[in-house]
């Protein structure tokens, strides 16, 4: 199949084929990020779709062009979680038996509702290409057909409805700003909207710690990475797709890198100002706008939120570290003498001060303690900078002993 197969007549022709089956999901304006950003800022919402992310629209016009033959045999996929749950779901909805391989480490939240989509998931490798590689394996040997989740036409074409869908939702509509894993979402997308109207600027994002794509436009063609953990795990494709670099090559304006501390400023932001949740790959395109890593100057800018399965644990860490860094919970180290009401009269003065005390730890043996003295580290809910100063003069004019620990 050749890359041409790849254009604006296909996507609305996948459009048609997918319309009454898929979320038309929403693309809000929001006033915040507008001003925090410089940018005229909307979001896409595609993380309320049925499965929780875009990967859906590819899935499903992939599945709705199989032959009956290929139906019958049955699908397998490899994924990290979003084309897998896509998969799970639209194919049982057709009656079609699927596997599905997921990498070792994927988040729980991913192979549970996969499961309950109705797949056979088989855990497989340490990341997306070692699991890859045991879906191909198994496909031939027991005569299945592969979905790929990004190298395929079918699949870009797909996903190239959220393009179509951004035209009509934003008159106007001057840039957008899209993940970019294996490449097929901002394939569509950009070929969607550049074949419409040129003038549209489509920037995408990775993350530093997998740059395939941007590595690829550097080698001018796609080359392998080497494997790294990132909480973008729905974009961690060591390899940009065949299909996709030259789309990529020919539609796409700018790509840029986040880090993961970008990353998850970008999902805390998401759920504490917008009230939206967003797993790493979800996020990435707003870290970029947030930390103003494109050359966007004012532009009416969409930008996709493409998913949002994050493993719970993991989003609560993010929101612990995303407290820490505002200055809204701080831990203090502070040397006491062991004797009765020591630690009343210390937390007379964090209660003048309105300081909730989240957690405490007494230790006698350890950080160069004197005998008949001991050490408590106390973590405190704060209400920023300003209050954390306050606290500080507080237990100076106290004469306490204290440090705060990053």
């Amino acid at each position: 199949m050749e890359p041409t197969s790849v254009s604006l007549n296909e996507i609305k022709r996948a459009e048609q084929r997918i319309r009454n089956y898929i979320y038309l999901s929403p693309c809000r304006y929001s006033e915040d990020l507008s001003t925090k950003t410089g940018q005229q800022v909307y979001l896409k919402l595609d993380n309320l779709q049925r499965t929780g992310a875009f990967k859906e629209r590819g899935a499903l016009n992939k599945i709705f062009t199989l032959t009956e033959k290929e139906k019958r045999r049955g699908v397998i996929a490899a994924s990290a979680g979003n084309h897998a749950q896509a998969v799970a779901y639209h194919a049982t909805q057709q009656g079609i038996r699927t596997q599905i391989v997921m990498p070792l480490m994927t988040p729980l939240v991913k192979i549970t509702a996969t499961q309950e989509f109705g797949a056979e998931i088989i855990l497989h490798g340490a990341n997306y290409d070692e699991a890859c590689a045991e879906a191909w394996r198994r496909c031939n040997e027991e005569d299945l057909t592969f979905l790929h989740p990004f190298d395929d036409p079918e699949v870009i074409n797909g996903q190239g409805t959220i393009g179509l869908e951004l035209l009509e939702q934003v008159p106007g509509l001057e840039a957008v700003v899209v993940p970019i894993g294996g490449g097929g979402l901002i394939s569509g997308v950009a070929c969607a909207i550049k074949e419409t109207n040129p003038a549209i600027r489509v920037i995408g994002v990775q993350t530093e710690r997998l740059p395939s794509m941007l590595r690829a436009m550097e080698q001018g063609g796609p080359v392998t990475l080497p494997a790294e953990a990132t909480i973008a795990d729905g974009i961690a494709v060591r390899r940009a797709g065949d299909y996709t670099f030259p789309l990529v090559q020919r539609f796409v304006d700018e790509i840029v890198t986040v880090d993961e501390e970008e990353i998850a400023n970008a999902i805390l932001v998401l759920l504490e100002k917008e009230k939206t949740l967003a797993e790493g790959a979800g996020a990435i395109a707003l870290a970029a706008l947030l930390q103003k890593k494109t050359r966007l100057d004012h532009e009416k800018t969409a930008v996709l939120v493409c998913g949002g399965n994050i493993d719970v644990s993991l989003l609560a860490k993010i929101i612990e570290r995303g407290l820490v860094k505002d200055g809204r919970r701080i831990r203090i180290r502070v040397h006491l003498t062991d004797r009765p009401g020591a630690l009343h009269q210390l937390t007379k003065v964090l209660r003048d001060q309105q300081a909730n005390i989240v957690e405490t730890l007494h230790n006698r043996a350890y950080y160069g303690v004197n005998l008949g003295d001991t050490v408590i580290d106390i973590t405190l809910e704060t209400r920023g900078a300003s209050h954390i100063a306050s606290i500080s003069n507080a237990l100076e004019e106290a004469k306490y002993r204290f440090e705060r620990i990053q």
